[in-house]
């Protein structure tokens, strides 16, 4: 009995190893926060965390509203990508040239942290 539906060429380890990984890069913000935070005044500690905290956030906001398409997207000029994937709208685009062997979100929040 043959089903219908397309065999996915995404590896499930790769996938896993990759989301790790994003994982443990978001992990070196509360480090580098710290390291901040040791590098001012006692009372400026707290300020230095949050404002670690805050520029990741605003950061990986922007990769996601045009960011990743700005760099990754397909091309509008010789130098930069189109808007076409503003917001990770990627369709039913069939990844094969970023990352073929795990899905392109999850290229995306790797290439963001």
């Amino acid at each position: 009995m043959e089903s219908n539906m397309t065999k996915s060429n995404h590896d499930t380890g790769d996938n896993a190893w990759m989301m790790t990984s994003t994982a443990l890069v978001l992990l070196m913000t509360p480090a580098l926060a710290f390291f901040y935070g040791g590098l001012v005044d006692r009372k400026n500690i707290l300020n230095q965390l949050f404002l670690s905290f805050i520029c990741m956030g605003i950061v990986f906001l922007q990769w996601v509203l045009f960011g990743f398409s700005f760099a990754f997207g397909p091309p509008a000029s010789v130098a930069f990508g189109s808007f076409q994937w503003a917001v990770l709208r990627f369709g039913k685009y069939d990844n094969t040239i970023y990352s073929p062997t795990y899905p392109l979100l999850t290229f995306a929040a790797y290439q963001g942290v």
